[in-house]
């Protein structure tokens, strides 16, 4: 699958982060010297943090996770931070890449930064057509503004700089924090939390969007797989099918059904359900990479349960 011929530097941002961690696991069969950096390592933000890092690690390969991100909530009450923070740093990793002749950077984008209005399924063409949603478009512009400039030092500087699409990522080492977590993580804790204190299980919204989920293990499989064989420059959406969708209902009660308490959950619809669907297709990718066996949702958010049992104390929340 990875054809790396020679021990080369890569540099993953964001690399204590979900994705970042589920890379971790797989670096033994990588032939490639890995470099994991978190917040606390470097101020991404800051140019001359950056630069620094940039000049100390001399990275062949770089993978740019690293964002400031929520759940739904703290993009709709946090715009400025988000537009800026996010805005800042991939200028400065963008920048970095670039004066330190990076071969390849990995940029991690969004469906959820597509317009609101706009046909469906969504395909790569489309990211520009219209705005996004006003619930995240502060987040969604500046990773819009990623694109553009991964295409504009392209374009001048015949850099290799390519962005990838997830759709919603899930998964161990996840953000569990109830106020500023993805659905997934955040349904997890709360239902943990409800069974513990033997009250209700209280879902924001009707339950009734949609959303592909795509866990996060098989997402570093493919960006990893982005960083050694595919050959083009053009964004790539990386999701599991359009018939893999589910409504956040569906997922509510598998969790609740790990935890064995569906009997227990309750819908709060006072609460706004955000954008309805985003069904983005995986056409590009599979006609790129042939098969590729996704893990069950039903199985990956097993799997999220155990490891947030076992981390409880430890883990982001």
């Amino acid at each position: 699958m990875f054809q790396f011929i020679m021990k080369l530097n890569m540099l993953i941002t964001g690399g204590t982060g979900m994705v970042g961690q589920s890379i971790k696991k797989m670096q033994e069969n990588i032939p490639f010297n890995c470099y994991f950096l978190g917040s606390k390592d470097c101020d991404l933000t800051n140019y001359e943090e950056t630069k620094k890092l940039f000049s100390k690690i001399k990275p062949d390969y770089v993978i740019h996770l690293a964002a400031c991100v929520g759940g739904l909530y703290k993009n709709m009450n946090n715009k400025v931070e988000m537009f800026e923070k996010n805005i800042l740093i991939n200028t400065h990793v963008l920048k970095c890449c670039y004066e330190f002749n990076v071969k390849k950077c990995v940029c991690c984008l969004s469906t959820c930064i597509f317009p609101d209005k706009i046909t469906y399924p969504i395909d790569e063409t489309m990211l520009h057509n219209g705005p996004p949603h006003d619930s995240n478009d502060a987040y969604a512009y500046a990773k819009r503004m990623l694109e553009k400039h991964c295409e504009f030092y392209n374009n001048n500087f015949n850099t290799n700089f390519v962005c990838v699409i997830p759709t919603n990522i899930y998964g161990t080492h996840d953000n569990y924090n109830l106020e500023d977590s993805h659905v997934i993580p955040g349904l997890i804790h709360k239902c943990y939390l409800a069974k513990l204190s033997k009250e209700k299980f209280v879902v924001k919204g009707t339950g009734k969007p949609l959303r592909q989920f795509i866990y996060s293990n098989d997402l570093a499989k493919l960006i990893l797989w982005v960083a050694s064989s595919y050959k083009s420059k053009e964004s790539i959406i990386l999701s599991v099918g359009e018939k893999e969708e589910v409504s956040i209902k569906e997922v509510a009660i598998i969790i609740a059904k790990i935890y064995d308490y569906e009997e227990n959950i309750e819908f709060d619809t006072k609460f706004s359900d955000g954008q309805y669907k985003k069904t983005a297709s995986n056409k590009k990718l599979i006609e790129n990479i042939g098969e590729f066996e996704f893990t069950p949702i039903q199985v990956g958010v097993q799997e999220s349960i155990q490891w947030f049992i076992s981390n409880y104390n430890n883990c982001r929340k």
